[in-house]
């Protein structure tokens, strides 16, 4: 989901008493005189914990819930749609010349540094002009004939959406099993090739998460099946080629619907598992791959808040868990002893360093920390347990392991990027430490790194923590407070915001923007604890500490509130629902995109997509503490009569994790409520969901909108 906020009186006067002191104003921005419209109301009351609470655009979820107003909610979204283009009319010239430009700099004819998989060399290419690629392989050699196993150009002819899931080759070489979704709500169709005849075989299995797992066999599909109402990843079943869909068998089911589920194989081929886990607590089962038949095994019962994963290598399991071990740890085990009894320390806990993850080889294992903000990660030698880091020599980073596939090799492939780096993909060889570049991403047109400078900063919220500001920006920039600065987060489910190049965003910063990233408490930059400090009853610490950096870049010169902007998705758009309340003045514009704004009605129902999934993350307002503090924070229950910042709003029809009522109810009631000139935009894209277009191209035409925004705000034209 990614979901905002209601503040208390001490916490009004204390962002009140630092309110930002303006540079000299711009001139007035020239909106048309175009008339929103205006949501029509219904009386509808959530009655819950003893108090009502009245919700007059309760009635937009009807075309998701196939209700008598569904055709009132599309024409209400499509006067939004009209309305936001009479109001960035006279950017339609500026949105052409960006949209252009970015997609300049893509190499459009390119090829992804192909990987060795029993056998076969695999790779993506793509073409001139065409908005998917082509999957393909060559056997043995790079100089061998090219072989295209799917050609989603073609595949994709038809359809305004068209994403493929996992894609996955058989052990024989023989099949290629592989997910599609033509409507932008993540619920794949599993289909199979086959790969000597070219044929799509007749199986097809719906409603699943496109993760199609080969038992040994080649013969049989393990596969993660979807509730059809609420999305939620129920069911692991096993299908096997030429039987029905209706016949395949239930290996797992979820009786917790907190719970997300999944299946893979282990990297040495040995192992079929299934992961069940939560914020808190995750349980794995297991069976060999060559028995697909045989009942999975529980590797160890779901603990009360313990967390673990299973990393099998070839003579033991490792255990990467939290258990007395906030920041994890890693422990051993036999093959044939899975419980925790048998469980023995291999790498200890560390109060100052995250584990984030095992990738393993047959003679190394690599482990990917984290430490004061930035990743790193860790070469392990098996046979003699030597250990050795990478040194990367920027300030901000981030590096991770790439596709790793084989399990015997030697070879580490990772990727590396910055703020001004570009995607860059390198081999490692564990033993002799060479590394080799394998590929970076081309830039077409000239980039220069070196004209380019990137920073990292450290801003201290109002109790006292030190919060990291990751920031680019143009040589020459002056710190006078008069340039414009876009500062971008998150905020939540632990996930953290690393510093990574972006060819888009060079549109910006060629234009005089400053572009920032905050990495508030909510995800975890810092470690597990700042993950803890940012979720559930802290969830407050994400918008203040988001806050407290746009006061402290505006203190330290890079920007003022007349120039500074915020920008945040899904979870972020929930922070930016919170910051325009809590903090008004701050902005002069906000971009939330597909936004979680209506927090309390939405882990109210069951029925919308993931909300159970979530509870760990926000709380289950069913218990009135949860209640009171999310009501207290939620974006659409905390719309006041006062000033707004400028704001432009988007969202997709088809969005299965944020569900498009809740921007449209936040914008129908702040345009009601709110005080002052400032516009409030909607736009919707009525064909997909919430990553948007699926298309090569196709996003860099929101990326455009969304810049022609911030470039009207500050009277830049061109």
């Amino acid at each position: 989901m990614n979901k905002n906020i209601t503040i208390g009186l001490i916490l009004t006067t204390m962002i009140s008493s630092c309110s930002p002191e303006r540079s000299t104003p711009k001139d007035p921005v020239k909106w048309p005189n175009a008339t929103p419209p205006v949501a029509i109301e219904k009386a509808h009351q959530r009655v819950i914990h003893g108090e009502t609470v009245d919700d007059p655009y309760y009635w937009m979820n009807d075309y998701f819930k196939k209700g008598p107003d569904s055709s009132a909610v599309v024409a209400y979204l499509e006067a939004e749609n009209a309305y936001t283009d009479s109001m960035m009319q006279d950017t339609e010239g500026l949105q052409a010349s960006l949209f252009q430009e970015m997609k300049a700099r893509i190499k459009e004819a390119d090829e992804s540094v192909p990987y060795l998989l029993n056998g076969y060399y695999y790779y993506r290419k793509t073409e001139t002009g065409k908005q998917y690629y082509k999957f393909c392989r060559k056997k043995g050699s790079l100089d061998a004939k090219e072989e295209v196993l799917l050609d989603v150009d073609k595949m994709a002819e038809g359809f305004p959406y068209y994403a493929l899931g996992d894609i996955v080759v058989s052990p024989d070489n023989k099949f290629v099993a592989f997910g599609v979704d033509t409507v932008s709500r993540r619920e794949y169709v599993i289909q199979v090739k086959n790969l000597e005849t070219g044929e799509i075989l007749p199986d097809k299995i719906s409603r699943t998460s496109g993760d199609p797992v080969w038992a040994a066999d080649n013969q049989t599909i393990f596969y993660t099946a979807k509730n059809p109402v609420t999305l939620l990843s129920e069911k692991i079943k096993r299908h096997k080629l030429g039987t029905p869909e209706a016949t395949d068998a239930v290996v797992y089911e979820e009786k917790d619907n907190t719970n997300y589920i999944g299946v893979w194989k282990s990297k040495n081929d040995q192992y079929i598992l299934i992961y069940s886990g939560g914020t808190l607590s995750s349980e794995t089962r297991f069976i060999k791959a060559n028995e697909p038949t045989a009942t999975f095994q529980v590797f160890q019962p779901r603990i009360k808040d313990v967390l673990y994963t299973v990393v099998p290598l070839a003579d033991r399991f490792l255990i990467q868990t939290n258990d007395q071990a906030k920041n994890f740890k890693v422990m051993e085990c036999p093959l044939d002893k899975t419980g925790k009894e048998n469980w023995k320390e291999y790498i200890g806990h560390r109060q100052d360093v995250l584990i984030e993850g095992i990738d393993e080889f047959a003679n190394f294992l690599v482990i990917s920390e984290r430490k004061n903000g930035l990743t790193n990660l860790a070469i392990r030698n098996l046979k003699d347990q030597s250990q050795h880091y990478m040194n990367f020599g920027e300030a901000a980073y981030t590096v991770y392991s790439s596709t790793n596939v084989e399990y015997d090799t030697d070879i580490l492939r990772y990727g590396y990027t910055s703020l001004v780096t570009p995607s860059s993909t390198f081999d490692y060889n564990m033993k002799s430490k060479e590394k080799t570049l394998m590929k970076q991403q081309e830039v077409l047109g000239g980039y220069d790194q070196k004209q380019y400078t990137t920073e990292r900063i450290m801003a201290k919220a109002k109790d006292g923590t030190a919060v990291p500001i990751s920031l680019v920006y143009k040589k020459g920039m002056e710190k006078n407070g008069q340039a414009p600065l876009l500062l971008y987060a998150y905020g939540s489910y632990g996930s953290s915001m690393d510093p990574t190049f972006n060819s888009s965003r060079l549109s910006l910063l060629d234009r005089g923007f400053i572009y920032a990233i905050a990495h508030i408490r909510g995800g975890e930059e810092m470690g597990r604890q700042w993950y803890a400090d940012g979720k559930m009853m802290n969830k407050k610490n994400s918008f203040t500490d988001f806050i407290d950096c746009g006061q402290f870049l505006i203190d330290q010169k890079y920007t003022a509130a007349e120039h500074l902007y915020a920008q945040g998705g899904s979870a972020g758009g929930l922070l930016m629902g919170a910051i325009m309340n809590m903090a008004p003045s701050l902005w002069n514009g906000v971009i939330a995109q597909v936004p979680f704004v209506d927090v309390v009605n939405t882990m109210l129902d069951e029925t919308i997509p993931l909300t159970t999934n979530e509870y760990d993350e926000w709380g289950n307002p069913n218990q009135k503490e949860a209640y009171d503090y999310m009501k207290s924070y939620s974006p659409y229950e905390n719309v006041e009569a006062k000033a707004y910042p400028n704001v432009l709003v988007t969202t997709g029809l088809h969005d299965s994790q944020v569900q498009y009522f809740e921007p449209a109810k936040w914008v129908a009631k702040l345009r009601k409520i709110k005080k002052g000139d400032q516009v409030i935009l909607l736009k919707t894209d009525m064909d997909y969901g919430h990553g948007g277009a699926s298309g090569r191209f196709d996003y860099l035409k929101d990326i455009a909108l969304n810049y022609a925004f911030l470039l009207k705000l500050e009277g830049i034209s061109k």
